[in-house]
């Protein structure tokens, strides 16, 4: 059986948000209860992961942006905007959760597990250079493509939350050595992420945006991900693969409007294997705000990467939408590039 590190701020986990706010520890509690499950809890090994080193965070954030955010929190913290919150805790919580990924890359490098997981809060993919927003603080997810991009590593970042992850895209949107591809609900939160949006540059054709209606379910998922994202992928032959794990397209989720159930989300998880040479492949989690789906959906996932059988998730999902959704995001990305 394969074997999975993971890489969590649950212990020592002080970003605390509002009362009522849909991204709380209770979030990591349901993810690690689920590594307990039988079917793969001898495959797992958890450790508590530590603070990322303040030059890999500067590749991505500026010195100003987190001296200013470090202070905000310092003295108390308060709402950054309607929806993004922090308090005394929550700027080293977030410096903690980015070591976390870039934690379980250096296991991975030195061949110690198969697979790696950051199960870390708050998420990241929102977070723009100097801006905190959408429940994000440190985007995560960039830091570790950054980081490896510096080593003259070649990275494609799959992000299957059900937000389009607008932090992540603009951070990357001018380069060529790091690929970001994105399937999400839209119109939704934050409003980015069309088709037609293709980087600049040296990053032109190194974005890739695969906008959903809301209702669409598995089907719509699998088709873009067969059709898109692993082509997309495999054209652009990378060293590493990096997960943008959100489960909010779950269709429990409180959040949003697609339709995945669990199954779905190891379906993903399936066709991203073999994309990259072993232990090259790591997952963050970004959102998921339905305590049950959450678990459920990481179990699934999970499951899939040791190749356990859990016999009591829901399989997979049909559509209500219709795989054209895909014909027509293929089109307006061609057509902005040519």
């Amino acid at each position: 059986m394969a074997e999975i590190l993971v890489a969590t701020t649950a212990a020592d986990d002080r970003h605390l948000t509002p009362a009522g706010h849909p991204e709380d520890p209770r979030r990591l509690t349901a993810v690690l209860d689920a590594l307990q499950a039988p079917e793969i809890a001898e495959a797992v090994r958890v450790m508590e992961a530590g603070p990322a080193p303040r030059e890999a965070l500067e590749a991505i954030h500026p010195a100003g942006h987190l001296d200013r955010l470090e202070a905000f929190c310092a003295t108390g913290g308060g709402r950054l905007d309607p929806d993004t919150g922090v308090s005394i805790g929550s700027y080293d919580t977030a410096v903690r959760a980015a070591g976390a990924l870039l934690e379980v890359i250096d296991a991975l490098e030195r061949g110690e597990a198969d697979h790696g997981l950051a199960a870390v809060r708050p998420p990241g993919h929102h977070a723009l250079a100097s801006t905190a927003m959408g429940f994000c603080l440190v985007n995560s997810v960039a830091v570790a493509a950054a980081s490896l991009a510096a080593r003259g590593h070649r990275v494609a970042i799959v992000d299957w939350d059900v937000h389009h992850g607008n932090g992540t895209q603009d951070l990357f949107y001018d380069r060529g050595d790091v690929l970001y591809v994105s399937t999400h609900q839209a119109p939704h939160y934050p409003g980015t992420g069309r088709a037609s949006e293709v980087g600049v540059g040296d990053g032109f054709g190194a974005t890739v945006n695969v906008p959903l209606p809301a209702g669409s379910g598995g089907e719509v998922l699998r088709s873009a991900f067969d059709r898109v994202v692993v082509p997309a992928v495999q054209e652009f032959q990378p060293d590493w693969l990096l997960v943008s794990a959100g489960f909010d397209a779950h269709r429990d989720d409180p959040l949003a409007s697609l339709a995945l159930v669990e199954g779905d989300f190891a379906a993903l998880a399936s066709r991203l294997t073999g994309l990259v040479a072993p232990r090259r492949l790591a997952f963050v989690l970004e959102g998921g705000y339905d305590l049950g789906a959450l678990g459920r959906s990481v179990l699934a996932t999970l499951a899939q990467l040791v190749g356990a059988e859990v016999p009591d998730l829901e399989r997979l999902s049909d559509d209500r939408v219709g795989v054209d959704v895909v014909d027509r995001a293929i089109g307006e990305r061609e057509a902005a590039l040519a």
